[in-house]
């Protein structure tokens, strides 16, 4: 059976124009302290919101006026809890 023939690439050269210096990016101090506390607080207040709509929806007449626009109020405090937990150091 014939050898199949070995292709040889050549190595990449930059082009000699394209002198483009990456600047590194500042890592700062610890995150502040009221960040923390408010992203702890939106998913605790998400948390609680769908509870509340659980347990006592029938006793609170403007949150059962809401209807299951309660799970949309409670889910997003806790994604916009957690997306802030994204930018925490």
């Amino acid at each position: 059976m014939p050898k199949s023939k070995v292709r040889k690439k050549a190595v990449y050269t930059p082009p000699a124009g394209d002198k483009r210096t990456t600047t590194p990016v500042k890592v700062t101090g610890p995150t502040n302290p009221i960040y923390v506390a408010v992203f702890l607080g939106l998913m605790l207040l998400g948390l609680l919101w769908l509870v509340v709509n659980y347990l006592a929806v029938d006793y609170i007449p403007w949150m059962a006026a809401l209807g299951p626009w309660n799970f949309l109020i409670g889910f997003s405090l806790i994604v916009i809890g957690l997306l802030m937990t994204m930018r925490w150091r």
